[in-house]
């Protein structure tokens, strides 16, 4: 039995367009109405069509939700005039404490500095006012001290679906990211 799908993928992409935020599954099939059972196939058939050379976007998962956004190759061309405000570029030392959290997370403020050498205050502050990290716990240490791990997002910062997506690191820059623990 062959399924038609068009107009499914259709309601879908009409959704897609409507919404600002990546949308999973069980919301996709809750706002169009469709079964789950529908959406699966749906997202298929729609991965297919973008995947074709004429077409300038793609359905991407994020932070485990879908979003059709423009093709990878193309947001260079894209990124001066349609780039949000809120994705001015992160500086060196906020990139390295950014991915030092990402990699090592949860991770207190003095592991961080152990890590990077000097004091992570300033960059710790810039990165939960951007909100791509937010504080996940307190270590069961004397002081207790705060921990932090990476936020959603982060994930959509990045284009990543999941912290698993973080490119693997090289045995010498993982075991530089261990000497703190």
């Amino acid at each position: 039995m062959e399924l038609h799908l068009e107009k499914e993928a259709a309601l879908l992409e009409a959704i897609f367009f409507l919404e600002a935020e990546p949308l999973d599954d069980n919301s996709l099939s809750k706002i169009s109405g469709l079964g789950l059972e529908v959406i699966e196939p749906v997202l298929d058939y729609l991965q297919e069509k973008y995947a074709k050379e004429d077409s300038g976007i793609e359905l991407v998962q994020i932070s485990g939700g879908w979003i059709i956004s423009p093709k990878v190759e193309l947001w260079s061309s894209l990124k001066e005039r349609y780039g949000k405000k809120s994705d001015k570029r992160l500086s060196r030392s906020a990139m390295e404490t950014l991915s030092i959290i990402a990699y090592s997370q949860p991770i207190t403020r003095g592991e961080i500095e152990a890590i990077r050498g000097v004091s992570a205050d300033n960059m710790i502050r810039l990165l939960l006012e951007r909100e791509l990290i937010k504080e996940v716990g307190k270590k069961d240490i004397p002081g207790k001290p705060t921990q932090y791990g990476t936020t959603k997002n982060f994930l959509k910062f990045f284009k990543l679906n999941s912290i698993a997506d973080l490119p693997k690191l090289q045995e010498t820059e993982s075991e530089r990211f261990e000497l703190a623990r």
